[in-house]
């Protein structure tokens, strides 16, 4: 699938905050930007001057997967501030111009047990073979059934016989994944997905943005799966925690 004119200004704006170039910040409302990154001051001046806060040369932003669904494009990258991260990035745009912006980031680890990264993978967006309603269905009802009740005995009817998984402490396929639960239930891990806040998607991929919990601490769940046929074939995840109130540089919240 070609790229589209959103997804290319989404592309730019994150690889400005690398180059600094004026014309990827161009992108940003001057009446209306609402910042959900609570490290970040609200509105483009807020942007503006995080970026120009960092050392010229310091940062550095590879956008691996990009993708726009309705006014929301929704980017996966690895940006290096001060450290490697896999990020996920929403924006929402009122016509030329993005108006709002969510994300989630986590740091770059080693490779999982099937020798997988955060951000490898399948890069370009493919024909799943069903609608995207379906896509979105799927991975909806994963997190919903699945996750959210912490059961994974149905998990079969969501994830396909052939799942690659990205998440840093679990292999390929569902035995993996139920293994990961029960060592993290044996451990006394809390794992708590509790809220919905966007399913978005486009060819066959969809990202899942949950509140939840993870180890007693506030989190963002950022989901991101790859559907074939109808089943889950490739799950990327960032879990981040949410910062305590006081350091908040805007009052927005996370989601």
């Amino acid at each position: 699938m070609t790229t589209t004119t959103r997804e290319n200004l989404v592309v730019k704006l994150l690889k400005s905050i690398e180059t600094k170039d004026p014309e990827g910040f161009a992108v940003i409302s001057s009446e209306q930007y609402i910042q959900h990154n609570l490290f970040v001051a609200d509105g483009r001046k807020g942007f503006v001057a995080f970026v120009q806060s960092l050392p010229d040369g310091f940062a550095k932003v590879d956008t691996r997967r990009v993708f726009e669904d309705g006014d929301y494009v929704v980017a996966h990258s690895e940006i290096d501030i001060g450290g490697a991260r896999a990020v996920f990035d929403i924006f929402r745009f009122d016509g030329d111009r993005i108006v709002e912006h969510w994300d989630a980031a986590q740091a770059l680890t080693p490779p999982n047990p099937s020798g997988r990264s955060l951000l490898d993978g399948q890069q370009t967006l493919a024909d799943p073979g069903v609608s995207l309603d379906q896509c979105k269905a799927v991975a909806k009802g994963f997190v919903e059934n699945v996750l959210m009740v912490g059961d994974l005995s149905n998990a079969g009817d969501y994830v396909g016989d052939t799942y690659l998984q990205h998440h840093p402490l679990v292999r390929d396929g569902l035995d993996g994944l139920r293994e990961a639960f029960s060592q993290w239930q044996t451990e006394g891990i809390e794992v708590r997905y509790e809220k919905i806040h966007h399913v978005l998607g486009k060819g066959d991929m969809v990202l899942v943005v949950t509140e939840g919990c993870f180890n007693g601490a506030s989190v963002a769940y950022y989901d991101m799966f790859r559907i074939d046929q109808g089943k889950i074939a490739e799950h990327w995840d960032v879990v981040e925690e949410i910062p305590a109130r006081e350091s908040w540089a805007n009052n927005n919240g996370k989601f």
